[in-house]
């Protein structure tokens, strides 16, 4: 498996645990907003194969808790039920990232117990999926499969939004809330903009906005919150 980064202790990536964080290479989606840019080609520099990282987790046992697997995409990758695997036997939860593009991978990943929580970033709705991710004439079926699955309770997961001004609006989120509804857990992500933001001049919005974006979804799901800044 070629690692294309690795953050090596994170509180946030993955809810409720101590965990690294490893990037892998190669996306079949092109968010404008996507912070992760520099990996989307899977030719890309790596930094170490599944060896070297599985080396990086001997020393961490007792350290960490989990292992929280994003791209990219990482449902791309072959190999992933053995790497994740890899990553179990040393006694590690793993939290998998996905754009929800591959159920069939990711049911594979679940009915075998080798992931103990997803998240899913739902980019928009529906109607302007395409042009938010940059794919346009996009096919959603098969994101919308990955959603019904999810929402049957399969697995713990999380679906979120990163809300971007440039791409979203109050329409955006009465969409969303109608398609994920009765989700346990949603999150907003405030958009910060990077170095690594492929393109210029995107914004983000302000707290009494995002609360209101919030307040069109919340009764549509079980908890529901605002990452990213201070909502208060």
């Amino acid at each position: 498996m070629k690692i294309h980064g690795l953050q090596k202790m994170t509180l946030l990536d993955y809810p409720g645990q101590v965990a690294c964080t490893v990037f892998l290479g190669g996306c079949d989606f092109r968010c404008p907003f996507c912070h992760n840019w520099d990996i989307l080609d899977p030719s890309t520099p790596v930094i170490m194969d599944e060896i070297e990282f599985y080396k990086f987790l001997d020393k961490r046992v007792g350290l960490l808790d989990g292992v929280a697997i994003t791209g990219g995409e990482p449902l791309l990758r072959t190999g992933m039920p053995e790497f994740i695997q890899g990553i179990k036997d040393k006694g590690f939860k793993v939290k998998l990232d996905t754009n929800g593009n591959h159920p069939d991978k990711l049911k594979e990943l679940v009915g075998a117990g080798l992931v103990d929580y997803v998240a899913v970033d739902i980019k928009n709705d529906k109607a302007r999926y395409g042009t938010t991710i940059g794919v346009p004439n996009f096919e959603i079926s098969k994101l919308e499969e990955t959603v019904s699955f999810l929402l049957e309770g399969n697995v713990i997961y999380e679906f979120r939004t990163t809300v971007v001004k440039q791409f979203h609006d109050e329409d955006s989120f009465r969409g969303i809330a109608e398609w994920i509804d009765g989700a346990e857990n949603y999150y907003l992500q405030s958009f910060v903009d990077r170095e690594t933001v492929h393109y210029s001049g995107l914004e983000a919005y302000g707290p009494e906005q995002l609360e209101i974006f919030k307040s069109i979804v919340a009764p549509h799901v079980k908890n529901i919150e605002i990452r990213g800044v201070d909502a208060e």
